[in-house]
């Protein structure tokens, strides 16, 4: 029986290519006990955990016998990946990639944000404004012109996302891939009305960053909609893999990443079919 959640092995590769340090911790020296099973490999688990991040299912049902891990062993590989931040380090030598084939537009960018309830108390979790009160969180992503997503948080649901400018900046990781200094930051940076306060605009101007945000009370609209409109469908790409809808985990970064896991899938997708 074949898997439709295979994953090939440049999701997680053994190094970035360029001969640096590889991108999974050193493996924890597993004591075999006789008789029993070997631990399963670094490169088995992370099928198990795209078919919980795609399908939403929980972690005890995930199909051991189709994707070669029980997801208990999924879920501690991704605690472990998780804690020594191997799901940034993945992202950023994906983008590193996409700038060195010319797929990373790092001159402008877009943000915005989407709420997602949360099931448990926790860490950036607060009553959202769109839920009624319920307790929940926000997905806050900065993408460039292509949807390719440098910089990602997790916010409460009752945070403004106005107010999170500076640390998804901060999000961002140093972008290599060309000869020069790594890319940190935009020059410009768009984003809906919502935004639309001047205390807001001053901190980016003076990180060097052109705000070009919409301003309210305008007749005709902004007009920027030709240009945000790849945050909404990064949204929906984001949002494909099921259990990334709603948060189950206490720890915000165990719901953190997972999240920078998807964001690594989709520049991976950009790059395959870019080619």
């Amino acid at each position: 029986m074949t898997s439709s959640y295979a994953v090939n092995t440049e999701l997680v590769p053994d190094g970035s290519g360029s001969g640096t340090a590889p991108l999974l911790p050193e493996p924890y020296p597993r004591r075999r006990r006789r008789p029993g099973r070997l631990p399963v490999a670094d490169r088995v688990a992370p099928a198990g955990i795209i078919c919980a991040l795609r399908t939403g299912v929980a972690w005890r049902d995930v199909p051991s016998q189709v994707v070669g891990a029980s997801g208990v062993t999924a879920w501690r590989r991704l605690l472990d990946w998780t804690e020594a931040g191997v799901c940034h380090r993945l992202r950023e030598a994906l983008l590193a990639e996409l700038r060195r084939a010319g797929l990373l537009d790092m001159d402008a960018a877009a943000s915005g944000g989407s709420h997602i309830r949360a099931l448990k108390r926790g860490k950036h979790v607060g009553p959202s404004p769109v839920g009624r009160g319920r307790s929940g969180s926000k997905h806050h992503l900065i993408v460039d012109r292509h949807g390719t997503l440098p910089g990602v948080t997790l916010i409460g649901g009752n945070r403004h996302d106005g107010t999170q400018f500076l640390p998804l900046l901060d999000a961002i990781p140093s972008v290599r891939g060309l000869p020069g200094r790594p890319r940190r930051r935009p020059r410009r940076l768009f984003a809906d009305l919502g935004y639309d306060y001047d205390r807001y605009r001053r901190p980016l101007w003076k990180r060097g960053l052109r705000p070009l945000i919409a301003r309210r009370r305008v007749a005709n609209g902004s007009g920027l909609g030709k240009t945000r409109w790849v945050v909404e469908r990064t949204f929906v790409r984001l949002h494909q893999f099921k259990r990334l809808r709603i948060r189950y985990e206490i720890r915000a970064d165990l719901d953190l990443g997972p999240l920078e896991l998807a964001c690594s899938i989709i520049c991976l997708r950009r790059l395959r079919t870019s080619f």
